[in-house]
């Protein structure tokens, strides 16, 4: 998975939000290395949509436009799960790994 899409199944799994809800969502849960541009973001929900992992929670007029809410599905919220565990399983196997050098080599600072 990635990354971008990481965070916006993250930033979509407590409520749903909006297209700009969505892009300051992601730009504070990733402590502001990703910032989405409109254009990527939408085309990005429309992709997440069609694969099954987004829907659209409502639809409402703000000041005679259009603002589309966007909630995690059961299996979007399976997917970002298996993400999460495969994050999780890999950045042990890091620090697993980082010991060992540290056991058999001392602290390198």
């Amino acid at each position: 998975m990635q990354e971008p899409t990481f965070f916006i199944l993250t930033a979509l799994a407590e409520q749903p939000l909006h297209g700009y809800g969505v892009i300051r969502a992601v730009t504070e849960l990733s402590g502001g290395r990703i910032t989405l541009r409109a254009g990527t973001l939408y085309a990005a929900l429309d992709r997440l949509t069609e694969e099954g992992l987004l829907v659209v929670d409502r639809e409402e007029a703000v000041d005679g436009r259009l603002r589309r809410y966007y909630r995690l599905t059961d299996d979007g919220g399976t997917a970002l799960s298996a993400e999460v565990d495969r994050m999780r399983a890999n950045a042990a196997m890091a620090a697993a790994r980082l010991r060992n050098i540290r056991l058999a080599f001392g602290p390198t600072s």
